[in-house]
């Protein structure tokens, strides 16, 4: 009988399916039995999500030495009338169900596992019909696991709109929630995604366990909570492995490779005085902020590398990358000059990992995905959270109030998330000055450092996690009727 597989069901942002992937690949060697992956591929929303995949899917089958298969689900129509991503991601695997349901009868070989993104729950329906076991992988912070979890019971215990409560929010294992943190798309009650964002908490119970991009020593508190059943209401919650800090992090360059030109900036910089300001794949500033960063950046003092990106070349669409940035447009007059000798902006994608990797960066203004809070956390450098969309204002404040990596930046959710020069200005010399608070975030950071790289060694929490895993999903692979 063929090896059995686990199928894995991705979504197209990068942050989500290079992640998901990189864990299967971590399944499959730390397996004691051959395994495979089967990797179900639905309709990308856009030309440049479908482009990404397709490299990506290219890079692997051409360097990757393990049994991995990608198979393309057939198109679907997706919905156009959503009010939010949780909406999309699980109207969009609604349609695609009887096509997955399909795609694993069709299976040759026994299936350990479906694997699915965090909103694609009704996928879960297939999973229940064959009998194949279902596990959740989860690309955020295992208190934005709690939420989900709690949700639902949130959704009949706050009797206003969490916008207008008021006091804080009970959060088991966390601090005191102030509701003006939680992710956007509870403040409104009344949109069709609130719905079902609190139906993803609700059937999160039913999953067999839920892999978490995460260490348990970053936040043991909030996995104790929810291995108690505190955030599901006494009812016993899925075994959750956390696996992380999944990363694919590139080998060392070749001597012959000539070095980014940002890495070769940062080579005549001190040790951990450079400032990194990146807001992510998909991050871009308007006029306004780009200036109010210029302004606070030059009133700071100190060093920086500020990878600016300019508005998508179709913004009205709602989707694309952000452009190349024209500085001369975006930047007040005189401020490269001004700045030369300690600053550089880079108006392209960079390097992100390699750049933090450097001795020469002290501190980073994130936007708070939680792929870059990873990335901060396994080379060690503090930040300053600065969130755009998403769960990513929760994520800053847990940074700042629960592992302590962080310092607060102020900043003005009712204005597009801006931030004042003077809060930015007051914020980089708190981080990268000397002060206590960004004294305690540095140490706090380079502890976390530890803790990752411990947990992924041999015998560590996450590496034991992985081992764990995989033989629960050879114990509970199933062989379909048509084997």
């Amino acid at each position: 009988m063929a090896n059995p597989t686990i199928v894995l069901l991705p979504v197209w942002g990068a942050g989500h399916f290079m992640p998901m992937l990189q864990a299967g690949k971590q399944l499959l060697a730390s397996s004691s039995r051959p395994l495979s992956l089967t990797v179900l591929l639905m309709l990308a929303p856009t030309a440049q999500s479908a482009s990404d995949i397709s490299e990506h899917i290219h890079r692997e089958e051409a360097a990757s030495a393990l049994d991995i298969h990608f198979h393309h689900l057939p198109d679907v129509k997706l919905p156009t009338d959503h009010s939010g991503v949780e909406e999309f991601l699980s109207r969009a695997v609604q349609l695609h169900v009887p096509h997955l349901r399909a795609a694993i009868i069709g299976l040759t070989c026994p299936v350990a596992a479906l694997v699915v993104d965090i909103f694609c729950m009704p996928a879960l329906d297939v999973s229940r019909e064959l009998a194949v076991p279902a596990y959740v992988y989860f690309t955020s912070s295992a208190a934005m696991l709690s939420l989900l979890l709690r949700s639902p019971a949130l959704d009949d215990e706050v009797v206003v709109e969490f916008k207008e409560m008021e006091g804080t929010l009970d959060l088991p294992g966390l601090p005191p929630v102030p509701p003006s943190v939680l992710p956007g798309t509870l403040l409104e009650w009344k949109s069709p995604t609130y719905k079902w964002f609190v139906y993803t908490g609700r059937r999160y119970v039913e999953a067999s366990g839920i892999i978490v991009n995460m260490v348990v020593e970053l936040e043991p508190r909030v996995l104790a909570a929810i291995a108690e059943g505190r955030c599901t209401r006494g009812a016993r919650a899925p075994t959750v492995y956390p696996i992380g800090p999944v990363l694919a992090l590139r080998p060392p360059a070749h001597a012959e490779e000539q070095p980014h030109e940002c890495l070769r900036w940062l080579d005549a910089q001190p040790s951990a005085s450079v400032l990194f300001l990146c807001f992510g794949s998909k991050g871009f500033l308007t006029k306004p902020q780009a200036h109010e960063i210029a302004r606070g950046m030059e009133r700071s003092g100190h060093r920086f590398l500020w990878v600016l990106r300019g508005l998508p070349a179709d913004i009205s669409r709602g989707a694309g990358d952000p452009s190349d940035a024209n500085l001369a447009e975006l930047l007040p007059g005189g401020f490269l000059g001004e700045t030369k000798k300690r600053g550089l902006v880079w108006p392209k994608r960079a390097p992100q990992k390699e750049i933090l990797a450097h001795a020469s960066v002290g501190g980073f203004v994130t936007h708070c995905g939680w792929n870059s809070i990873l990335e901060s956390l396994w080379f060690g450098v503090p930040m300053l959270p600065w969130p755009l969309r998403a769960e990513q204002h929760f994520s800053a404040f847990t940074l700042v109030y629960d592992m302590g990596v962080a310092v607060p930046l102020k900043v003005d959710r009712k204005r597009d998330n801006f931030v004042e020069a003077a809060e930015l200005e007051r914020a980089v010399r708190s981080l990268m000055g000397g002060g206590e608070e960004g004294r305690k975030a540095k140490e706090k950071a380079m502890e976390m450092m530890v803790v990752c790289r411990k947990a992924m060694d041999h015998g560590g929490s996450s590496c034991a996690s992985v081992k764990r895993l995989s033989e629960d999903l050879l114990g509970g692979a199933v062989v379909l009727p048509n084997v």
